[in-house]
């Protein structure tokens, strides 16, 4: 069965289209995907993030277990720093990709996809050495603010809850506990925000307060849409135990600055890291009308070259775009087979939109 989140509640009474995602029921949109994804980068939008899985680690041996668990190197991290990260099996496939906050010496938080909680669990146990202590956080929501006013207007929002937060002071991938409240500055669509960690009996009245500075609320729709243009990666998408992270464009989450760092699938990755895998992530633009879906090939002279894995129609360019895998490095244009069709398209740099700026 579906759950539903501390918000589900508060989304009826706006008349959210709900639709089922990893398992909790979640808005897809509250009217119109395309007008939540334009206030998200005109302004600011707030999103439900609470199926997000929050796992806190703690020990003397956290920094080290960290950095033979996960592909990035958290010893680049002080307190109150975090980094996006993957983390991988011997093979270099991804099990996950998350976000890893360094709260103090010996402490961490995980965010990770709730998709894939089960097996990140098990997987970090197996690993897990008895002087490390893992607790997941149950109780809490998550409320992502996004757009170029997220900040500003979240902290007026606080202002008004008399929660005394310096949120303007946040630099980017930051974060702060203020009592039982979390709130990272690391970013969901692409745009400049907050993510903020709550109990979830104080997840309403901040979503009231966030309201009253006109932060309207925004649905998967509009995040699927907004990630694409920012050229995010999805995981069970771009994503997924087969290919390594520099297969599916993020071979930036691949640390190999330390060579005495021997962290899991490290053979293969840093050879990836280096020289290219298999496959490479590219930005396709379409030519014309039409639309296309994930696992539709990607032609080059009627030879199929790759895959789609995500698309959309972008809001903000007006045409339709796509993230494929591809075997090959290419220039210029190239055709996406619709199955009853061939649609003619282009590659196109990743992000399609730069920090909320489409390129021409």
């Amino acid at each position: 069965m579906s759950i539903k989140t501390p918000l589900y509640q508060t989304h009826a009474n706006l008349a959210a289209q709900f639709t089922d995602f990893a398992g909790y029921t979640l808005p897809l949109h509250y009217g119109s995907s395309s007008n939540e994804h334009q206030m998200v980068r005109e302004s600011a939008g707030m999103f439900d993030a609470s199926h997000m899985v929050i796992v806190d680690l703690h020990g003397n041996d956290a920094t080290a277990w960290l950095r033979q668990l996960l592909s990035n190197d958290v010893a680049k991290l002080t307190n109150g720093r975090a980094l996006y990260t993957c983390m991988c099996r011997e093979s270099g496939g991804v099990i996950d990709d998350l976000i890893v906050y360094r709260l103090a010496d010996d402490r961490y938080r995980l965010i990770l996809n709730a998709a894939n909680r089960e097996k990140d669990l098990a997987w970090m146990e197996a690993h897990r050495p008895p002087s490390i202590r893992t607790h997941e956080i149950q109780g809490q929501a998550v409320i992502a603010i996004q757009g170029p006013d997220a900040v500003r207007l979240t902290q007026a929002a606080l202002a008004e809850m008399d929660r005394p937060m310096d949120v303007l002071a946040m630099n980017r991938f930051s974060a702060v506990e203020s009592g039982d409240w979390f709130v990272a500055r690391t970013g969901y669509t692409g745009e400049d925000g907050l993510e903020i960690v709550l109990p979830a009996s104080q997840s309403a009245t901040l979503w009231a307060a966030l309201a009253a500075q006109d932060i309207g609320p925004a649905g998967l729709g509009a995040r699927e849409s907004l990630r694409v243009e920012a050229g995010l990666c999805l995981y069970g998408q771009e994503l997924d135990e087969e290919h390594t992270p520099a297969e599916s464009g993020i071979a930036s989450t691949i640390d190999i600055e330390d060579p005495d760092r021997d962290f899991i699938g490290r053979d293969v990755l840093e050879d990836h890291k280096l020289f290219g895998g298999r496959c490479r992530q590219v930005g396709i633009v379409l030519d014309g009308r039409g639309a296309v879906s994930k696992g539709q090939a990607v032609e080059l002279v009627g030879k199929t070259i790759g895959r789609i894995t995500s698309s959309t129609f972008s809001p903000t360019r007006e045409v339709s775009l796509a993230l494929a895998r591809v075997d090959r490095e290419f220039k210029g244009g190239c055709d996406v087979n619709s199955g009853d069709r061939l649609i003619a398209a282009h590659i196109a740099s990743i992000p399609f939109v730069p920090h909320g700026q489409a390129r021409e």
